[in-house]
């Protein structure tokens, strides 16, 4: 056995997996190309959250860069206690979070202007997606983000509660609270989106 060979046999399996954990060692290691890969395998993911998080489709592709490049910047400090993915959500939350923040903070600074109502000339032709979308956006962050998170992308109340930063009790409560209050805003538009 050649010293290649031993050198290979004395590594532990999950670097030699494709997975993200060795992306990652690879990354910390030197190996500064497999961060495309990185991106490629999450950045739909990310575009999702930012997109029904926001609703701003507009924002999605600067606050996804933001994403990356904060990611990007912090790898080398990650420190494997947690999935890659709950720590990139973690990020992108907080990425859109910062921007709502400084959305609301020029709000202040604009002329009052009437409250644009959430649904504007609902007709027959109306996508039902789209009516949900403005309906989730209509929900304050704090209702919207556990909402999407779990009912739109399929988390867990754990990953969520790890993205966030919160408790699993503290993530129910907020589900629970946001679908009731989208219950609220849908009720007059039964009859539309069940037709």
């Amino acid at each position: 056995m050649d010293s290649e060979e031993k050198k290979n046999m004395e590594q532990p399996k999950i670097l030699l997996l494709d997975d993200d954990f060795s992306l990652i060692k690879r990354f910390i290691d030197g190996d500064e190309s497999v961060f495309s890969e990185l991106v490629k395998r999450h950045k739909d993911k990310v575009r999702n959250i930012i997109y029904l998080t926001l609703s701003n489709n507009e924002m999605v592709d600067d606050i996804a860069q933001e994403v990356f490049i904060t990611v990007y910047h912090n790898l080398k400090n990650f420190r494997f206690e947690s999935q890659f993915t709950t720590w990139l959500y973690r990020i992108t939350i907080n990425k859109c979070k910062d921007y709502l923040r400084k959305k609301n903070i020029r709000k202040i600074f604009l002329p009052l202007q009437e409250e644009e109502p959430v649904f504007e000339n609902i007709n027959e032709d109306s996508d039902i997606k789209q009516i949900v979308r403005n309906a989730v956006a209509a929900l304050p962050d704090k209702l919207r983000i556990p909402i999407v998170l779990k009912d739109l992308e399929g988390f867990s109340y754990q990953e969520i509660a790890e993205s966030m930063q919160c408790e699993i009790g503290t993530v129910k409560s907020r589900i629970f609270r946001g679908r009731e209050a989208l219950k609220k805003i849908l009720r007059p538009l039964e009859k539309e989106l069940m037709e």
